[in-house]
Formats: C-alpha cells, sequence, structure tokens
C-alpha cells in the first residue's frame, strides 16, 4: 500500500500593517491551509486574500481558531471555561466558512492554534468543547488532534472525521507531546534533521523524544510552521523528500 500524507502550515495570520509568515511561499509546497481567524492573528481582508491564495494553488483549507489574544499571538494561557472556548470556535469557524462560501470554497477541516490545542490536549471538557463547537458548525469537518493523545478518541466519539497530526519542525517530550517552545531545542532548525524525523513518522509510525526514548505515533496530517525561518524552505525539502521515497502528498 502506498503511504500517503497531508502538509498542512498555519497561514493568514498577518493582521493590519503588521506581517507574519511568508504564505505565498509556502502554499506551492503543502495540501492543506490553516487559516487564522481573527482572534490569535489574521483579519477580513487577510482571511480573503488567504483563501484566495490557497484555492489558486488547489490547497485545502482549514479553520485555524485560536484563543482572543493578538498581542500574545494566542501563544499564552487564558483562563476559559468550556462554553467560552465552543463560542468562540463556533464564531472563528463559522467567519472563514462564510469567507470560503463566498468564494464557492467549503472548509474541509479545523485545527485549533497555538495554545488552545495545547490546552485541550490535557484537557477533556476543552476537547469535548472544541469538537462539538465544529461538529455543530458542520459535521463533515475533519478534526486535526495531536497523534497519540486523548484528543483523537474523545473527537471519534463525538462523530467527528479526524485527523492524527504530526510535526517535523518540533520536538517531542516523552508522554508524546510537544516540546514547549520555551524550553531549549522545542523547534526544529536543521531541515536534514527534521526530514529525518518525518520520515521516521510516516514510515514507522514512531518519535524520537528529547529523552531518546521512542513514541509511537499516527501520521495522518504534517504541520510545518510557516512564521519559522525559512519555512518555505522545509516545506520545500520535506516535500521532495517524501516524494523521493515513494510517499504521496495530498489530503
Amino acid at each position: 500500500m502506498t503511504l500517503r500524507i497531508d502538509l498542512n502550515s498555519d497561514m493568514g495570520e498577518s493582521f493590519g500593517v503588521w506581517k507574519m509568515g511568508n504564505d505565498e511561499a509556502i502554499l506551492p509546497f503543502v495540501s492543506s491551509a490553516n487559516i487564522a481567524c481573527g482572534f490569535h492573528g489574521g483579519d477580513p481582508a487577510t482571511m480573503r486574500k488567504t483563501v484566495a491564495a490557497a484555492l489558486k494553488h488547489g490547497v485545502s483549507l482549514g479553520a485555524h481558531p485560536g484563543l482572543p489574544d493578538l498581542q500574545g499571538f494566542g501563544r499564552r494561557n487564558m483562563a476559559i471555561t468550556d462554553q467560552e472556548a465552543y463560542d468562540m470556535m463556533v464564531v472563528q469557524i463559522g467567519a472563514l466558512a462564510g469567507v470560503a462560501a463566498s468564494q464557492g470554497a467549503r472548509l474541509r477541516h479545523v485545527k485549533a492554534h497555538g495554545q488552545l490545542y495545547n490546552m485541550a490536549v490535557n484537557n477533556e471538557g476543552l476537547t469535548r468543547a472544541l469538537a462539538q463547537a465544529t461538529y455543530d458548525v458542520d459535521s463533515d469537518l475533519v478534526f486535526f488532534c495531536l497523534a497519540g493523545t486523548k484528543m483523537l478518541d474523545i473527537a471519534e466519539s463525538m462523530g467527528l472525521k479526524v485527523a492524527s497530526e504530526v510535526f517535523g519542525d518540533r520536538t517531542y517530550s516523552p508522554d508524546g507531546t510537544l516540546t514547549p517552545r520555551n524550553k531549549p531545542g522545542a523547534m526544529i532548525e536543521d531541515v536534514n534533521v527534521s526530514i529525518k524525523q518525518v520520515l521516521q513518522m510516516v514510515q514507522q509510525g514512531t518519535i524520537t523524544a528529547v529523552d531518546g526514548s521512542t513514541v509511537r505515533v499516527r501520521a495522518d496530517t504534517l504541520c510545518i510552521h510557516g512564521d519559522q525561518p525559512g519555512a518555505a524552505a522545509f516545506a520545500k525539502a520535506i516535500r521532495e523528500a517524501l516524494i523521493a521515497e515513494g510517499i504521496e502528498v495530498g489530503v
């Protein structure tokens, strides 16, 4: 059986005169775009332009809802209730779905952003709130979950389609979670190290954690962060390495 993996990247995170990432340079190499919905990044014009750019490249559309924290880019903890999480998810997914519809397109997936995603990994109530909001807006949406965590089982039990997500430019803790960004070595900056990790995840279904231990993962979709320096070069090199190994790239 031919191996296949979706390559996703976070996009549309600029707002106003502030610019984040280089979406146009990354789009030729990915198959899914996670588009910010205005809370942690993005604004109406950026959402419109990013949807249009993704469609031009034949890239699948996804909502990337985050915490309402522009200054902290959605990467700081916030004390929110499950109901508040549900409400902010519905609003953000609905907004991007409307932008997509205005261009004759539909969303395919939802991936929570930054700390909202990280908080949900170890919080069943929050995961249920995010998953329920996704289901209530459109039950056909695919819900991205961190590989090897209870998020997958919870979302599936609620009737959602899920994709098990792995990361090509982040290191992993022994429990299968991502190394916190405030710790040394959290980001992988060497593309060759990244390619080795990606191929291990896709071909062997495992990841080597920072302590050298082996953690099992299911790789349905691979994230390449669009806000790190050299993201386009990373995306290009990883795609080429996958194809060279006979691995198909696509949703």
